[in-house]
């Protein structure tokens, strides 16, 4: 049991110090200057009695004694680090007002991108880096790009882009606050009634687009039409004409031969009573009903005789 409790104190005791003790440890150390650890894309400026003494921008473990002397073990007790976030960062301006060669009012949305590129430079050279390159990029932007034509407003926004940003890199290098990328990425119209006409122009000039495209394609249907009537009638008249041609053909090769000739009629004449829908009496073969018939028919001079017309 002695082993087993002894185990229990001393892993109470490692716990406690791994997550109390050694934590505060390691922080008492840092404080007093003796090392120090940098962040990905972190910067330390330390400034002690108003001179920068080190600038720390690679990432990892320092030694602030190797870095600065005698000086890391008072620079965080009379002086100050300032810790910089060197990550790019962007920004959007919208709506800046221009006005285009031909009076429109218009405006513009620029977007650019910016970090920093000098450390100490960023620090006490501009109170307001950030604010003052917005206030830069915003004042080019109107300067640069008024009194352009309308057409090269709204199509050459490349090139705008490289105007603005040749207008303001060299002001923000000195700043420390370098530009990088930058866009334009919108251009509108900032007249409300200028809006509106513009959109009852274009519907107008849709409705007419619509209008032709309808009448182009109904002018194509009658011409399709039309060309398909007068190929069907020259067909039909071609063939009623050689029709006869065909049919006396056909005749003059049935008549060859008397037995296909008698059979053809028969079947004419038949298709001809049942379509005329009469009455069909069928006599059986050797009836006396044919003879009958004939017997009861009255003579020919006891017909009544037809009155001859008066002779003028």
């Amino acid at each position: 049991m002695s082993e087993f409790s002894d185990f229990i104190v001393w892993g109470t005791f490692t716990f406690f110090a791994m997550f109390f003790v050694v934590p505060i440890f390691l922080g008492l150390v840092r404080f007093t200057g003796f090392y120090t650890v940098v962040e990905e894309k972190r910067c330390h400026v330390y400034v002690l009695f108003g001179k920068v003494i080190a600038v720390l921008d690679q990432p990892g473990f320092n030694f602030l004694w190797l870095k600065m002397g005698l000086n890391a073990f008072i620079v965080n007790w009379l002086g100050r680090c300032y810790v910089l976030d060197m990550r790019l960062d962007q920004q959007y301006l919208r709506s800046q007002a221009v006005n285009s060669e031909e009076g429109a009012p218009m405006g513009i949305g620029i977007w650019y991108e910016m970090f920093i590129s000098d450390p100490v430079a960023y620090l006490f050279k501009n109170t307001d880096p950030q604010g003052s390159l917005a206030a830069n990029v915003s004042n080019a932007t109107v300067r640069c790009l008024s009194n352009m034509p309308l057409a090269d407003m709204l199509q050459t926004r490349h090139h705008m882009s490289q105007t603005v940003r040749a207008e303001v890199s060299p002001k923000s290098n000195e700043w420390g606050y370098k530009l990088g990328s930058i866009y334009i990425r919108k251009v509108h119209f900032r007249d409300v009634q200028m809006i509106k006409q513009i959109e009852a122009k274009v519907v107008n000039r849709l409705r007419q687009v619509t209008s032709a495209i309808k009448q182009d394609g109904a002018n194509r249907v009658s011409i399709i039409t039309s060309t398909a009537d007068r190929q069907a009638a020259a067909e039909f008249a071609r063939a009623n004409a050689i029709r006869p041609m065909i049919v006396g053909a056909a005749l003059k090769k049935i008549g060859q031969d008397p037995v296909v000739s008698k059979a053809m009629f028969e079947v004419l004449e038949a298709e001809k009573i049942i379509g005329s829908k009469a009455n069909i009496v069928l006599v059986p073969e050797k009836s006396e009903l044919l003879t009958q018939l004939l017997a009861a028919a009255p003579k020919p001079e006891q017909l009544a005789p037809v009155p001859k017309a008066a002779s003028k």
